[in-house]
């Protein structure tokens, strides 16, 4: 078997090969792209790719080493990333299939690797390839918006208190605007960081200024800067990426002094019609926090009945180890926590 195998890895440094295995699959999304895990800092990026002939499967993952150990895990980027192909899915031979999982199997021991950790992209159906491995975690859902269909009967599935707000928000004279100038994007990064900081979100999620503009600068993928203003002045925005028909709304955030008026709900219904004129197919609202049906999803669901599943992709590649690190980092197993890998619990409240 091991004459059929045929793996490489390509390194952050090859971005030529890295662009090349990425366009030609037929589905991807931005967080897939050489440039998006050019901005990772916790870990090293790779892209994992199993080839036969001109049929392959190409797998971006980012490889940490596990603090006071000669040993590494792997982990994904922030957003929804797992495998690609140039061929669908659903056509993926089961003997192919079943060569790929032998190698990548190999391809993770041979790496002294504890575990690996993958969100998943809930429109591009991973679960069916890695449902052939163990792991593959139910996550919640995420919310959708479907703009194949007319916009009339879109806006009709809004909640009536949203429409209702929306109507309102633009009397009051709230407008929304597409930029891409410095300063705009300096403004969203503050509006951004007040929102973050409201919340209690972990450092990890507090991008820089820089990281908005580096975002926004790139030619692998369509980016725009969306704001909404108030007398003049950004009092909420979003940055939206459409990559192959989706368009996800990637971060956003609203002024506390603009929250009782929830000029998202504005910013939302525009999104889908910029999304519209960039030939999307759908506009990705996300989920709750931690995926769970909580306000904010309630929030989202508000604009849609569309929820697809979402899955993320847990796996221990040696368990011996796996459970000497829950044993030197103190965790007790018999809490129940959803975080993986569970040693990373104290120190890394990421994932």
């Amino acid at each position: 078997m091991a004459n059929l195998l045929k793996h490489k890895v390509i390194s952050i440094s090859d971005k030529v090969s890295w662009v090349n295995y990425v366009n030609q699959a037929v589905e991807y999304d931005f967080y897939h792209t050489w440039y998006y895990h050019s901005l990772e800092r916790d870990g090293i990026p790779l892209l994992y790719i199993y080839e036969e002939e001109e049929i392959y499967i190409a797998f971006p993952l980012v490889k940490r080493s596990i603090p006071e150990s000669p040993l590494y895990d792997l982990t994904s980027v922030y957003g929804y990333t797992g495998p690609i192909s140039n061929l669908a899915m659903n056509n993926l031979h089961s003997e192919f299939i079943e060569r790929f999982k032998y190698d990548f199997l190999e391809f993770l021991e041979n790496g002294k690797n504890v575990s690996v950790f993958s969100r998943l992209h809930p429109f591009l159906q991973q679960d069916q390839l890695m449902s052939q491995f163990s792991g593959v975690h139910a996550n919640g859902k995420v919310v959708a918006i479907n703009l194949e269909q007319p916009l009339e009967e879109q806006r009709a599935g809004y909640h009536r208190s949203f429409r209702q707000q929306i109507k309102s928000l633009k009397n009051k004279g709230y407008v929304v605007s597409e930029t891409n100038n410095t300063e705009d994007i300096r403004v969203f990064a503050d509006v951004y960081m007040e929102n973050m900081k409201r919340i209690g979100a972990a450092d990890y999620y507090l991008f820089s200024e820089m990281y908005f503009m580096e975002l926004l600068a790139s030619d692998e993928f369509e980016s725009k800067l969306v704001l909404v203003y108030y007398n003049d002045v950004a009092v909420c925005g979003a940055v939206a990426v459409c990559t192959t028909n989706i368009l996800q709304v990637h971060l956003l955030g609203t002024r506390t002094s603009h929250l009782s008026a929830s000029p998202a709900k504005l910013l939302v219904d525009e999104l889908s019609i910029i999304a519209r004129d960039m030939g999307c197919k759908y506009l990705n609202l996300g989920g709750g926090v931690g995926f769970k049906e909580d306000n904010l999803f309630k929030w989202k669901a508000g604009f849609s009945s569309l929820f697809l599943d979402y899955y993320s992709w847990r796996y221990i590649v040696n368990e011996p180890r796996y459970n000497e690190l829950l044993e030197d980092n103190n965790i007790d197993t018999g809490k129940i926590v959803d975080f993986f890998p569970l040693y990373r619990y104290k120190t890394n409240l990421l994932e």
